[in-house]
């Protein structure tokens, strides 16, 4: 299992970085120990370019938030919105936290642990460049349990490397009967868009 599911030890050097989401420039705090700590990974880039945001507010997940560039630039981009964020990596919920404060959305963006989301509540979104390589035993419950609590009319976009195993991924949820389609194909990269059956 890759080091970024699980919170590092020890002293946590951060770095500043910009990237460009939905036409706005946003800087995030960062750090080591957390998924793609040193830039905007091509794979959320991907998925940016090739879903809009949302149309209108709701209550939205962003699932493996890392430290917190979807569930950020969701609250900015619908600003009646409730986002979620969750991590495995108490790091990574806590660089969520601090960049939520530092873009003035820390009103609308709730970083935590899975365990710590009410069971009760569903999302009308769920975001997510879900993390792969923590296998597929693991991979298939956690989108299972997450992708149970969208709405009725509900989507998820999720983003997965071709060479990652996207192509199966989407014939694996498409035997259990979600509605899946593929959105875009781009810099190696599946986008996928996953609703209720």
């Amino acid at each position: 299992m890759s080091h970024y599911f699980e919170t590092p030890t020890g002293p946590v050097s951060t770095r500043r970085i910009t990237a460009r989401i939905w036409d706005r420039d946003l800087a995030f705090t960062t750090a080591g120990g957390v998924f793609s700590g040193t830039r905007l990974d091509l794979g959320t880039s991907v998925l940016f370019r090739s879903v809009p945001p949302p149309a209108q507010a709701g209550t939205f997940l962003d699932l493996g938030c890392g430290y917190g560039p979807i569930a950020c630039a969701l609250a900015l981009a619908c600003p009646d919105a409730r986002v979620v964020a969750v991590d495995v990596n108490d790091l990574a919920v806590r660089l969520t936290a601090r960049n939520a404060r530092d873009l003035g959305v820390a009103d609308r963006v709730e970083a935590s642990r899975p365990e710590e989301v009410a069971g009760e509540l569903r999302f009308d979104e769920i975001w997510s460049n879900p993390p792969i390589r923590v296998g597929k035993e693991i991979l298939h419950e956690m989108l299972t349990g997450w992708l149970g609590r969208l709405t009725p009319d509900g989507v998820a976009h999720l983003v997965v490397g071709r060479n990652l195993g996207a192509d199966s991924l989407a014939r694996w949820l498409a035997e259990r009967d979600w509605r899946v389609e593929r959105v875009a194909s781009a810099k190696g990269f599946r986008v996928l868009d996953v609703r209720r059956p």
